[in-house]
């Protein structure tokens, strides 16, 4: 647990206006029924050829921070949900089980189906992929729902929900990428962005360069000329946030270091596993430390007066 930051303005109209974006880049990469058909065969290794056969659900997020619509689709029998995340959470099964509940219920009243009545009824066969753009995480990985779950003997949860990750950044899952060109083309997009940021470039400019390479080489071409203004606000936008939790994360990281060594200094050291495990008392020890500071600033200031 670490202390939480409080936003200032700045830092609150730019989430405010994160918040706003419909969509995501993956998203939008995928926004066509024969660009979707081709990631569900490459993952399914299925041959499906009309794209009409994908009856295609978006619904309002409010779940997710910063994706307002995820992809999730119906074909044959299964419920298919995909979503694109920067970085690997583990609370990703919990997520998967809301989304898939209101993609049910939005199932469920479209097809007029009696889910009071005494017959048993059918429905798809839920899936749920997260494309994952870390250099770090393994080409798969599957986070399981009970795993979040208290150990109780003799008891065992009612319901699970599996994620399965895949690792889609460029060097990664080639066997997966070499089957779907849209989604390694995103991969290639993004990466050229990445690498332009390792030569120093700043982000405008190497979103700039990257789009520019990707139509020249007829990557994402279709789409970057047509949208070229809205994926350039989108990636911007994307990799601010990026950078911003970053930062958020380092400083809590520094802050909670910073506490524990006050208490120890303090001959306090217990202190700080009751403080992990309950939450409102490191809030009294974070006010507490806080007017320390503010009283240490004070004097200080006084101090240099005279």
């Amino acid at each position: 647990m670490v202390k939480r930051k409080q936003l200032n303005k700045a830092d609150q109209r730019f989430y405010e206006a994160n918040r706003e974006h419909k969509s995501s880049l993956f998203c939008l990469s995928f926004r066509e029924k024969k660009d979707l058909l081709e990631l569900y065969n490459a993952i399914n290794e299925s041959a499906y050829q009309n794209p009409d056969e994908l009856i295609v659900y978006t619904l309002e997020d409010a779940v997710y921070i910063g994706i307002k619509n995820d992809i999730s689709f119906l074909i044959g029998e299964m419920l298919n949900l995909y979503e694109h995340q920067s970085s690997r959470n583990p609370n990703m099964p919990m997520r998967g089980l809301l989304y898939l509940a209101r993609s049910y219920e939005s199932y469920i009243e479209q097809n007029g189906l009696n889910i009071y009545g005494s017959k048993q009824l059918k429905f798809p066969l839920p899936q749920y992929y997260v494309f994952n753009g870390t250099r770090e995480e393994p080409d798969r990985q599957e986070l399981r729902l009970t795993d979040a779950f208290p150990k109780v003997d003799g008891k065992e949860a009612c319901l699970e929900c599996k994620a399965i990750l895949l690792n889609i950044n460029y060097g990664h899952n080639a066997e997966l990428l070499e089957k779907c060109k849209r989604l390694k083309d995103y991969a290639v997009f993004i990466h050229y962005i990445r690498r332009n940021q390792a030569k120093n470039m700043n982000l405008t400019e190497a979103v700039d360069e990257a789009i520019d390479r990707c139509i020249a080489e007829n990557v994402l071409k279709e789409l970057l000329v047509k949208c070229r203004g809205e994926v350039r606000n989108m990636v911007l936008s994307t990799f601010n946030r990026e950078l911003y939790e970053k930062d958020l994360k380092a400083e809590g990281r520094a802050e909670s270091i910073k506490l524990y060594k006050k208490l120890l200094g303090a001959g306090r050291q217990d202190e700080w596993e009751r403080a992990m495990q309950d939450e409102e008392f490191l809030e009294k020890l974070w006010q507490e430390f806080a007017e320390e500071e503010q009283s240490y600033d004070t004097n200080r200031e006084s101090d240099e007066k005279f």
